[in-house]
């Protein structure tokens, strides 16, 4: 048998399109909320792959899901179908507002979908004019050319230009400025309900509420990127259910597969009609394996004992930052919702935050970024207790560091 390629982290620099700057060490394995490197050496994951690894690394229920389906049908293409697929559309609807499922591979084609569905669904009706998106400063929603321009951060748009035109940003939790763009004209409205790669910033209820009413008053579609808030981790399944506001459509990713490419756009009966036979595709959207891992991540996540554990979890992070922010005041302020936690940098160590994370890796943890302002954690739903003690110990490590 042929030895492996042999690899180091310089090999990424030799070989990969340089888009990444990955952390100076290789990951090869990974077992609930530990990794280890190449040289053995442990972490905490308090990153969980960024809001993906909802239920750690190699669930056996996930992993024997996988390894089941994996011996029985891997791939068919769009033009039959599969158990698998129908069965976590069947999950899906049962569990939110949604009459059907559009699967793709991403979170950024989950979006696409919706989007395209929000323009084509007001030439149908007849009105070629109603195609403008309004979406909010600060945004993510992927890194489609579309989605990129959708998203309201021009760093990671202004070098793609000429950009998809009938796209407004307005500021994120203002309801006035949203109502003085949203119009007869406007086709969608897209939102996260936490901003993630924004600086994990809540939605105001009222915000979200206003959104609704103004979509329902101008007949646009509400859209909700759940992507990095879905998959109960907030505490709900959705976190569209904590605002009292039901949006037209729902995108989901990240956690759904739990490290396994899928995403999915939910809908009503109604909005679903607008994408007919050949409107729109994708090869691998809704193959076997994907949604076999899929609906054995969602069953283990909608249930009452891994929704409730998370606001448990979340209490357990913040008793342990504001704890870490008492010894070394670093963070002006600690929010977001479950365990999706973003800690903003006071204005001594503004712009410091992959600087933190760097020195907590040689800690032994990761975490996350969002923006440079901004310390965001994103573990498991399921991490041990013990693991979150230990983790924030060696957090608090880093910390001390970057005061001392």
């Amino acid at each position: 048998m042929e030895q492996p390629i042999a690899v180091t982290r310089q090999s990424f620099d030799d070989w990969m399109v340089p888009v990444y700057a990955p952390a100076d060490f290789i990951l090869v394995r990974g077992e609930g909320s530990q990794v280890w490197d190449q040289q053995g050496k442990s972490y905490i994951d308090f990153a969980g792959g960024i809001a993906v690894n909802a239920l750690g690394h190699a669930h056996p229920v996930v992993t024997a899901a996988l390894v089941e389906q994996a011996g029985k049908l891997w791939h068919l293409g769009n033009g039959y179908t599969n158990e698998p697929v129908l069965r976590l559309a069947k999950q899906l609807i049962d569990a939110t507002f949604a009459d059907k499922v559009f699967f793709c591979n991403s979170g950024a084609e989950a979006n696409e979908a919706a989007l395209k569905l929000a323009r084509k669904r007001a030439l149908d009706q007849g009105n070629s004019s109603k195609n403008q998106i309004v979406a909010f400063n600060n945004a993510f929603h992927g890194r489609t050319l579309f989605t990129v321009s959708a998203g309201g951060q021009p760093k990671y748009s202004k070098d793609f230009a000429p950009l998809p035109g009938g796209i407004t940003h307005t500021p994120f939790n203002d309801l006035a400025a949203a109502a003085e763009v949203i119009n007869d004209q406007t086709c969608a409205v897209i939102v996260e309900p936490i901003q993630g790669e924004g600086g994990v910033l809540p939605a105001d209820p009222a915000f979200l509420q206003g959104l609704r009413e103004l979509c329902d008053r101008h007949d646009a579609v509400l859209i909700f990127d759940e992507v990095q808030t879905g998959m109960g981790r907030t505490g709900e399944l959705y976190a569209y259910t904590q605002y009292g506001v039901v949006p037209d459509v729902l995108t989901t990713a990240k956690a759904l597969g739990c490290g396994f490419p899928i995403g999915a756009m939910l809908t009503t009966d109604e909005l679903a009609k607008t994408l007919g036979v050949g409107t729109h595709g994708t090869t691998y959207g809704g193959n076997p394996l994907a949604t076999a891992v899929a609906g054995a991540v969602f069953s283990i996540i909608n249930t009452p004992e891994v929704l409730e554990g998370v606001k448990q979890r979340h209490q357990w992070f913040l008793d342990g930052l504001n704890k870490i922010n008492q010894q070394y005041p670093i963070f002006s302020e600690i929010r977001g919702g479950g365990l999706l936690i973003g800690c903003q940098l006071t204005q001594d160590y503004a712009g410091k935050a992959k600087q933190i994370t760097q020195l907590a890796n040689e800690e032994g943890v990761i975490a996350l970024i969002a923006g440079p302002d901004v310390v965001r954690f994103t573990p498991s739903l399921i991490i041990p207790e013990q693991d979150v003690k230990e983790g924030l110990a060696r957090f608090a490590r880093a910390v001390a560091r970057i005061c001392s």
